[in-house]
């Protein structure tokens, strides 16, 4: 059985990279032990075939285009990653969480709100990209930019 377990690990990892959280929860209904998938996983970890913070990194780089950093974090402690490893990623990503604001809302938008629904809208839209507050506010506002 544990070859099925590798076989199937090996599939998932070929399509994308998987978390160790987010890959044992794929294989846990194909394993008669929960042990077994764990020494699987064990060994991927020890040859370099699965990586957390590999994951983490790819999640961000591809991610961050379009969320920001609190949904970001909130996406990654759901797939199981460490808090540690969140917090060594969300370091290590160059872009401030303004800038990235910012250059979402420009694709998106473009030009500030003319009016309070326009606003509104602008507000709810970068709300539910997972952007603090402070920072929305600094952009549908205008502050420090020239539009």
């Amino acid at each position: 059985m544990t070859t099925a377990l590798r076989n199937k690990a090996l599939q998932h990892l070929a399509r994308r990279d998987h978390s160790r959280g987010e890959l044992r929860l794929k294989l846990l209904p194909f394993a008669e032990d929960p042990s077994e998938v764990d020494a699987v996983l064990d060994d991927f970890i020890e040859r370099g075939w699965q990586s957390d913070t590999r994951f983490a990194e790819q999640w961000v780089f591809y991610r961050s285009q379009r969320y920001g950093p609190q949904r970001l974090r909130a996406e990654l402690q759901q797939k199981g990653v460490s808090s540690e490893i969140i917090s060594s990623v969300m370091e290590e990503h160059g872009d401030t969480e303004l800038e990235q604001a910012r250059a979402l809302w420009r694709r998106k938008f473009g030009s500030p709100p003319q009016d309070p629904k326009e606003k509104n809208k602008q507000l709810r839209f970068l709300i539910s990209r997972g952007f603090s507050v402070s920072v929305i506010y600094k952009v549908v506002g205008g502050e420090d930019e020239d539009y």
